[in-house]
């Protein structure tokens, strides 16, 4: 039903488009011409849509789908080497840091560097971090604000917070960062579900606890953030309002209320419709959309809800995949195939860099086995460079 209603809503607007253009050609010239001397004019060829991946090597698709943590603080060698050795194509500032925004510069300089043709094939980094606000705010002063909760920012008017999102974007920019792992849109029914909830009701992370609110407020966030140049990320889709545990902490995290039509699945809806164009999935099980396993392992849920119901064309991501106790039970290698097979565009390595190098290997080695994952891969990596390409120039 959402993706229907943007496509109607789609729909009246290429409408007026072609209304526009039929009174733009009623118009004609005053001159005159014979028939005989009239030609007409030549229907240009069409410019044939280039593709953002070729030339590529496989090794360098795949390090477009990992973006590997370092702390804030330093450049991890470990994390250096990633982007040297395994083509890994983006970076994650992790922890906190109280450098300011020229120490963050600083920083990310050391591995905006290291782009090159024989590593990255010459693609830009996204440099990302979690800048959400209250509790949830990697880079601090000097230079960058300290952000209100979530819960206090949906307590203001969305055209200010709109404002205020574009002054911390902007300085997230100044430092070279290029995406914010952030708006949380995870709908909790009220103050007192939030206060069972430890992902999120319990550091505030909510904008608050009816559908309205918090997409009125995500969209100002997001605004805000694409303004100043930062790509923003919703998540932890399909939500974790439900959830009695934290994913990075415990495992077994199960959700067993949320269907395809419930609110919370509604507010990623209109987020989609609105603009989202990349989204965050969450780790823990979803029995009533897929008990198999984590969201982030399904392709039910990314690729079936997701993109096909919900209508979503842009990025996937996932939550971390490198310490979360949710998915400790599987080898980073399988985290990360299983991950990418089931629709995952980047795998988040946010915690523990040193899995990188199993993970790649693994990806890069399933898609040499296997022409329907190594497609799998392509368009993931299409995507990934088709972002950069928006976004980084």
């Amino acid at each position: 039903m959402l993706r229907a209603a943007g496509l109607v809503a789609l729909g009246a607007a290429l409408a007026g488009v072609a209304l526009s253009g039929c009174a733009a050609s009623t118009s004609k010239p005053h001159r005159t011409a014979s028939p005989t001397t009239e030609r007409p004019t030549p229907t240009p060829t069409p410019t044939p849509t280039s593709n953002p991946i070729a030339g590529m090597t496989l090794q360098q698709k795949v390090g477009q789908l990992f973006m590997v943590g370092t702390q804030a603080t330093e450049a991890d060698a470990t994390t250096v080497d990633a982007v040297k050795s395994l083509d890994a194509g983006n970076v994650f500032l992790a922890g906190r840091s109280h450098g300011g925004v020229a120490a963050t510069k600083a920083l990310v300089s050391q591995f905006t560097s290291l782009v090159a043709s024989g590593s990255t094939a010459g693609l830009p980094l996204f440099v990302a971090t979690d800048q959400e606000g209250g509790e949830v705010q990697v880079l601090n002063r000097p230079g960058f604000d300290d952000m209100p909760s979530a819960l206090q920012q949906g307590a203001m008017e969305p055209s200010q917070l709109k404002d205020a999102a574009l002054t911390w974007g902007s300085q997230l920019k100044s430092a070279g960062v290029t995406m914010n792992l952030a708006p949380v849109v995870d709908l909790i029914p009220s103050p007192d579900a939030a206060a069972d909830n430890p992902p999120i009701g319990g550091f505030d992370r909510q904008f608050g606890y009816d559908p309205a609110t918090i997409t009125s407020h995500a969209d100002a966030f997001r605004a805000g953030m694409d303004t100043a140049g930062v790509v923003p990320v919703i998540k932890h889709f399909p939500g974790l309002a439900a959830a009695t545990e934290n994913t990075d902490t415990d495992s077994g995290v199960t959700d067993t209320t949320t269907t395809a039509t419930s609110p919370s699945i509604g507010v990623f809806g209109t987020e989609i419709q609105h603009g989202a164009r990349v989204v965050m999935m969450s780790t823990a099980i979803y029995t009533q959309l897929d008990p198999g396993g984590p969201a982030v392992f399904s392709s039910s849920i990314i690729n079936g809800l997701l993109r096909q119901k919900l209508g979503f064309d842009g990025v996937v991501m996932s939550d971390d995949l490198s310490a979360a106790e949710q998915t400790a039970a599987w080898s980073p290698a399988d985290r990360a195939v299983l991950a990418v097979q089931a629709g995952v565009d980047i795998v988040l390595i946010s915690a523990d860099p040193s899995v990188a190098a199993p993970m790649v290997s693994a990806v890069v080695a399933k898609a040499q086995a296997d022409p329907a994952f190594a497609k799998i891969v392509d368009d993931a990596a299409r995507r990934v460079v088709e972002l950069k390409r928006q976004q980084l120039g």
